[in-house]
């Protein structure tokens, strides 16, 4: 069977025909699924489920100053701290439930659920291409679309059915109604002709920008309504329905995205700019090789996989959006089309959901036993962070682990893997919890559900107050509201981070 790796870099170079260069970048992680959009819903609720990558500066309502504030991204170019978002996709039950379909790259087996290519598509009169400015966003697709119209931007979208092991089916615009073996791939490409004034905060987030006028929806002349040519945005994002081979009934294939879509001709996406302006450039200008790879590209730095996966920002929204629902959130109904959907008003849903404190993932030890919360940790099993004392323990609790430490004379504590218990006076710098960044603490404590405690090769560290201080570490999201103190549990979002371990 052939590799991810070849099979993504044989579409690469189908992509880059005719001859133009272009880079790609998986993104190992998600930083966050939620209601959230502050694009075209900045400040509230969005109206439905989004998967978002990208730097952990974001928020319900942002700017360029905030997205490079990020302390890290889940993408693996430092210089780029950008988002990018999708809707949710979902498998309508037979009996009327929705459950959430994993991304592939989220514990599903499959390495880069989301991608996304930088493109130096300049046309026919070899336009100079331009970077995004700051401050610049914008949406491709339409949430409401449920037909395809024939135009550049329903072309825009397009979905492939993935079998590594037998011919290759032609890709649809809409959702195929056949399996997938390996899962289904949605594509989607964003215009690359702006006005040249106007940033995409105002009015319908998209008319500042244009598909080419003429030649094709990715490469053609821009309109002399929007002169400047821009290096050019691609999505792709594999959804693993896969896992859902034997659970299809009846006569239509049985997925729908988080707006109610089920044709698939409503997937859309957005993007907000946090490149370092002069480094987008650079690269637009010098790196035009045609391999694809980021690491062709000298003007670029990279953060790690592991990195990559330990950048999430915590939920705001007290909501469940994965697992098995009874409902689509937003109160969304099903439609299939062909006219366009009408979008539900957030008084007339049933179920009110707001943004409140950021969720919280550690257990306040500061009054009842005298120490703080550092953060989320790295281990390495052979050679461990804290190795003076541990054991593994069926019943562990974040107490019954200070406690262990503390009766044998030790300041920290780490909890790793549900049950386990590792103590220590010191810890490394190299392995400490980096400031600001959540990482991928998310794992139950095997004595008590509503605790955690760490994950795979992480550890959820406490240490010993001293001096007077006793301040547990914060998390709150730049934009968002200040992280609560308390604990607050999110099933949704613990299902979709817990299987990340390494």
């Amino acid at each position: 069977m052939p590799s991810y790796s070849s099979i993504a870099l044989g579409l690469a170079a189908a992509l880059a025909t005719p001859a133009s260069a272009f880079w790609r970048m998986s993104c190992p992680g998600r930083i966050i699924t939620e209601r959230a959009d502050p694009v075209v819903s900045p400040g509230v609720v969005s109206g439905h489920v989004h998967t978002i990558s990208g730097g952990n500066g974001f928020g319900f309502t942002m700017d360029y100053a905030q997205a490079r504030a990020s302390q890290c991204s889940s993408c693996p170019i430092k210089e780029d701290l950008s988002n990018y978002w999708t809707p949710k996709l979902y498998y309508h039950a037979q009996n009327g439930s929705f459950i959430d379909v994993p991304q592939a790259g989220d514990g599903a087996g499959v390495y880069g659920g989301m991608t996304v290519y930088y493109q130096q598509r300049p046309g026919p009169d070899n336009d100079k291409l331009h970077a995004y400015p700051e401050n610049f966003r914008m949406v491709a697709g339409n949430p409401f679309k449920r037909n395809f119209t024939g135009d550049f931007a329903a072309q825009a979208v397009s979905f492939a059915c993935l079998d590594y092991n037998g011919p290759a089916k032609a890709e649809t615009h809409g959702f195929p109604n056949y399996n997938c073996p390996n899962g289904l791939r949605a594509q989607i490409y964003f215009p690359s002709c702006w006005n040249g004034k106007d940033l995409g905060d105002t009015g319908d987030h998209a008319s500042h920008m244009s598909y080419p006028k003429d030649t094709h929806y990715d490469n053609g002349r821009c309109p002399d309504t929007h002169p400047k040519h821009m290096i050019s945005i691609f999505y792709e994002v594999i959804y693993q329905t896969n896992l859902f081979a034997n659970e299809w009934y009846g006569s239509s294939q049985p997925f729908v995205f988080a707006m109610g879509d089920s044709t698939g001709y409503g997937f859309h996406g957005d993007f907000v700019n946090g490149w370092d302006i002069k480094t987008l450039q650079a690269a637009t200008d010098d790196c035009t090789a045609n391999s694809g790879s980021t690491t062709d590209c000298s003007h670029f730095s990279f953060f790690t996989d592991k990195e990559c996966q330990s950048c999430i920002v915590p939920p705001s929204i007290d909501e469940r959006v994965t697992g098995v629902l009874d409902a689509l959130p937003g109160c969304n109904p099903v439609t299939n089309g062909p006219e366009m959907a009408v979008p539900v008003a957030a008084a007339n849903c049933a179920v009110k959901s707001t943004i409140g404190q950021a969720a919280n993932y550690y257990t306040d030890m500061t009054t009842s036993k005298g120490w703080a919360y550092l953060g989320c940790g790295t281990d390495n099993i052979a050679s461990r962070t804290f190795s003076a004392k541990s054991e593994n323990n069926r019943n562990m609790t974040v107490a019954n682990c200070i406690d262990y430490c503390s009766a044998a004379g030790y300041s920290h504590a780490g909890m790793e893997y549900s049950s386990e218990c590792y103590c220590s006076n010191t810890l490394a710098t190299n392995r400490a919890p980096v400031a600001g960044i959540l990482g991928n603490c998310f794992m139950k404590c095997s004595g008590d559900s509503t605790e955690y405690c760490g994950g795979g090769s992480t550890l959820s560290m406490y240490r010993k107050c001293s001096g007077g201080s006793c301040t547990n570490a914060q998390y709150g999201v730049v934009g968002n509201s200040t992280t609560s103190s308390s604990k607050r549990h999110l099933d949704s979002h613990r299902h979709h981070h817990a299987a990340h371990p390494s």
